[in-house]
């Protein structure tokens, strides 16, 4: 077997690091020190030089001007974007564009495509439904009105609910709302932000961002503009939860790296830190998390990336599900770790507002909850483990 990245997966990396390189954690407003929200928006100007770079269009298709790319080359990026935790919705716009390709028409493709992947239109994906608990899909209803007004094929969707904890809606122009319709079938709306019976209610997350409750009151959209392929919404949340492990990996990378600088440098008893020991053994324990987070997170990507339209998923002992459940389960337990002990060998130097580790601290909080907890994702292998008994 080869794991080597291909060129165009590598290149998308080096890319990605030219961009954030320019975005310094120290820049990334801090939630100890700003009440409420840490910004109305996100970083506009950071989100135009990933346009510039080429990298909101890394997977669509050439025809829509992407590279074609597959979901490795995402993950590459987003762990460069981790790293400096960097305040663009690079995972959610690039994963409802992905959604739309992959399950839209063409001319919801041709609509929304190229401007997303152009940057001119700002995409993000409501993927926690109405309590964070509950499956995302059940906290909104769809029924179909079939009178046909809106000129869509099959009539008008008509959409009912809530869905909390929403990023970047605030910025967003469209949001991609999953929703049941009663009868056992998961769809996914492309919702405009400021589409008539749409509200959106503040609410701020763990780092500080600005999140959304929304509202959906009556909403009436075109059939075109809502995805009914049966499996859309599972695989569109493999991907999220894919490049929310990558964003985990670059985040606790960094959090190391700079552990490892502080350790080398600060002295005690005239010895660096680094020389003892229990300090030496818990970097260690550490560095094989993210081994183990890197390790599960490859194989995930890899199984999701072969899982093409209207093709098998690479052969496995377990489903694409399995995967990704054990990326997510290292990725939550590896990335509060490594901050819990960047923490601690820091002393009180890590608790500086001066100093970026409070804000890794919190990003790693949201990262590690986000889509569901380790214990969520035990469960589930769990399930699958029991459905599909190994050897």
């Amino acid at each position: 077997m080869d794991f080597t990245f291909t060129e165009e997966q590598q290149a998308a990396a080096e890319a990605a690091k030219a961009v954030f390189s320019s975005a310094p954690p120290d820049g990334v407003p801090s939630p100890a020190l700003t009440p409420g929200a840490v910004a109305d928006d996100l970083d506009r100007r950071l989100w135009g030089k990933a346009a510039d770079a080429d990298l909101l269009g890394l997977l669509l298709d050439p025809r829509y001007g992407g590279a074609g790319l597959d979901p490795i080359a995402l993950c590459l990026v987003l762990r460069e974007a981790g790293r400096v935790l960097a305040r663009v919705p690079l995972l959610e716009s690039t994963a409802a564009a992905l959604a739309v390709q992959r399950y839209g028409g063409e001319e919801l493709r041709a609509a929304v495509l190229p401007a997303a992947g152009r940057g001119e239109l700002v995409l993000t994906v409501a993927p926690h439904g109405r309590t964070g608990h509950d499956a995302a899909e059940l906290a909104v209803q769809a029924r179909q009105d079939g009178d046909g007004h809106d000129g869509g094929h099959g009539g008008a969707w008509v959409l009912e609910g809530t869905q909390t904890a929403v990023p970047w809606a605030h910025s967003a122009d469209r949001v991609l709302v999953p929703a049941h319709t009663g009868a056992g079938r998961t769809l996914l709306a492309l919702v405009p932000r400021d589409h008539p019976g749409v509200t959106l209610a503040p609410q701020i997350s763990t780092s500080g961002e600005r999140l959304a409750e929304i509202r959906l009151e009556a909403v009436r959209l075109a059939s075109s503009a809502v995805l009914t392929a049966d499996g859309a919404w599972e695989w569109l949340r493999s991907l999220l939860t894919c490049g929310t492990c990558a964003l985990a990996l670059g985040l606790g990378e960094a959090v190391l790296a700079l552990t490892s600088s502080y350790t080398s440098k600060r002295e005690q008893f005239g010895f660096p830190l680094a020389t003892f020991q229990a300090v030496a053994v818990q970097a260690a324990d550490r560095y094989i998390d993210l081994r183990a987070t890197e390790a599960t997170l490859w194989q995930a990507a890899w199984r999701l990336a072969t899982d093409g339209a209207g093709a098998p998923a690479a052969p496995g002992a377990l489903p694409v599900a399995g995967d990704i459940a054990v990326a997510k389960i290292w990725a939550a337990e590896g990335v509060r770790r490594v901050v819990q002990t960047a923490q601690h060998l820091h002393g009180g130097f890590g608790a500086a507002t001066d100093y970026p580790l409070h804000r890794y601290h919190a990003w790693a909080k949201q990262l590690e909850l986000s889509l569901g907890p380790a214990a969520a994702h035990e469960e589930a292998l769990g399930d699958l483990l029991a459905a599909h008994p190994l050897g």
